[in-house]
């Protein structure tokens, strides 16, 4: 069954309403913070992954910032950056960046409903899985090139060698 027929057809619902039904689903712990913001953790194959969702009514935005914790040696920081931007160059559905102040990685992202649109449950899902996908993707990437002193291309290589089929 799709996951849109979970949901009534409806002008009422809600962007974090929707969230939420798809973290019981998924059975990912998550706490509705308030009714715009939902808090949420997904688990990855490398990490755990805190995912925030807020609906900000006044510009319409649906707006994800997924993070993990990272503390890079400062001396790596100039390579971590250059990591970021050739990351940054290659994904279109969300952007890096790193919290140096809170030690965290930040993938984010805002989805744009302007004049009443309504964002559906399997459109939301994505946005989700595709931040988690990226963070998998890129994160031996990150560990190569802070604490494995690789070059931020040569870190590349893993990211850019993706694997198909399953074992």
């Amino acid at each position: 069954m799709a996951l849109s027929e979970d949901f009534l057809h409806s002008d009422d619902l809600h962007p974090i309403d929707i969230v939420e039904t798809l973290a019981a689903h998924h059975e990912w712990d998550f706490d509705r913070v308030t009714d715009d913001q939902i808090a949420m953790a997904v688990e990855g194959q490398w990490r755990t992954y805190s995912l925030t969702l807020a609906w900000s009514a006044q510009d319409e935005t649906l707006r994800l910032i997924s993070t993990f914790e990272m503390d890079p040696p400062s001396d790596r920081l100039g390579a971590l950056y250059d990591l970021l931007n050739r990351i940054n160059d290659q994904v279109w559905t969300g952007a890096f960046t790193y919290w140096a102040e809170q030690r965290l990685m930040v993938w984010r992202y805002g989805l744009v409903l302007s004049g009443g649109q309504i964002a559906g449950p399997e459109q939301i899902d994505r946005l989700i899985s595709s931040a988690v996908q990226a963070a998998e993707r890129y994160y031996p990437a990150f560990q190569l090139t802070c604490w494995g002193n690789e070059a931020p291309e040569s870190a590349m290589q893993v990211a850019i060698a993706e694997a198909y089929g399953r074992a």
